[in-house]
């Protein structure tokens, strides 16, 4: 099944991210709203209109300029994000729109932690179709006889299909509610209407010709390393060797990262034979060697002796880790050596208020062993006020008491 994870528009939703549950509006070059989300949009903020106008709609309104090298820099870390964790088979070519292969209950997990609709289908196409159809942290999954859920299609999600908005416009203006009523015309009348391109390519997708692939996806970064023999390896225990001679460099190259996929490229007599499989969390260099013999396996290279062999690990991720509870024997010793050479070096942050505004009255940054607080500009000592003493003879009254 191919899963359609709907995130448009891509501005709007990356500063819903970052400011959630306020008014906001994303600024054009020409400091013009050109997106909003419905907080503003019921406080009256409209598209195209000035920051100033908007502001004086909305005070409280969140104003995001558009940034387009930093969307594109979140753009790419969402893919490499869809690659590590569900499917080697992402195609995010609009940004907002991706593809991906998953299962239906990887489908829902997506939906629920980027809470966005996503539509499931044997295609693009209707799972396109699907997710436009889907409320937030919801999946709307097609079966593969999707004649009825074609027949409800909208006129507005028509474009999916290859129709520009002149041709919407001018279907809603003619009354046309959606797809089943397009249907009724006949292919010249279509033809027509829409034009020849336009009409064949919605002519060939109800004739079922759809996008049932997700390309493969390339990763930004690869581990690799090569291992050259003097005769074709042919048998499994050779391999197995030459795979353990691989797997040191990589593991140091890796640097306690985790990676999702391990590919395997294989030099032969008939060509380049590669293969990937995905990777468990946590293997070590014996568990690898073993998975790369799998793939090696699999690709049936060593039939016709390999001469060259490459592998690959790719969906590098850092994994998180929790070292506050039960710090690790290394751990310990690592901070020891350090508190021996630099007793001033290491500080601990200690919550006061988390709720609180200001810095100092948030958080104060004590010393790692005798828990003295350790003043910083942000969190500077607090001040003195003076006390007024009185003079001798003289009673200062209470509140609320007679002098």
């Amino acid at each position: 099944m191919i899963a359609c994870v709907l995130l448009t528009p891509w501005a709007l939703h990356v500063a819903q991210r970052q400011h959630p549950g306020v008014p906001l509006a994303i600024l054009s070059q020409g400091r013009r709203v050109s997106e909003a989300n419905v907080l503003a949009l019921d406080a009256g903020v409209t598209l195209s209109m000035t920051s100033v106008a908007a502001l004086s709609r909305c005070p409280e309104l969140h104003l995001e300029p558009l940034d387009p090298p930093a969307l594109q820099v979140a753009w790419r870390e969402l893919q490499e994000t869809l690659y590590a964790r569900y499917s080697p088979r992402v195609d995010g070519a609009v940004p907002g729109l991706a593809y991906l292969h998953a299962t239906p209950s990887q489908a829902r997990e997506l939906a629920a932690a980027l809470s966005v609709p996503v539509g499931l289908a044997p295609s693009q196409e209707v799972a396109y179709l699907a997710a436009l159809r889907a409320q937030p942290g919801e999946v709307r999954e097609v079966p593969a006889d999707d004649t009825l859920f074609l027949s409800l299609t909208p006129t507005a999600h028509l474009h999916v299909l290859g129709l520009n908005a002149s041709q919407l416009e001018k279907l809603e203006f003619l009354g046309m509610r959606g797809l089943a009523d397009l249907l009724k015309w006949s292919a010249a009348q279509r033809q027509a209407f829409l034009g020849v391109d336009t009409s064949k390519r919605l002519q060939r997708f109800l004739k079922g010709e759809r996008t049932t692939k997700v390309a493969a996806f390339v990763p930004s970064e690869v581990i690799e390393a090569t291992l050259s023999v003097d005769a074709p390896l042919t048998e499994p225990g050779q391999a197995e060797a030459a795979l353990a001679d691989l797997m040191p460099p990589l593991l140091d190259t890796l640097r306690n990262r985790t990676c999702a996929y391990l590919t395997i490229k294989a030099d032969t007599v008939a060509g380049i034979l590669s293969e990937t499989i995905p990777l468990k969390v946590g293997l070590d260099e014996r568990g690898l060697v073993r998975a790369a013999l799998v793939a090696l396996e699999r690709s049936d290279a060593l039939l016709l002796g390999v001469d060259r062999l490459e592998v690959q690990l790719s969906g590098l991720m850092q994994p998180a880790r929790q070292v506050g509870l039960w710090p690790d024997v290394r751990e310990l010793d690592a901070v020891r050596a350090v508190l021996d050479r630099f007793p001033q070096g290491l500080v601990k942050v200690q919550w006061r208020d988390v709720h609180a505004y200001a810095a100092d009255a948030r958080y104060a940054w004590v010393d790692w062993l005798s828990g003295v607080e350790r003043f910083t500009p942000m969190t500077p000592p607090p001040q003195q006020i003076p006390v007024a003493v009185p003079r001798s003879g003289h009673t200062v009254p209470l509140f609320g008491a007679e002098a």
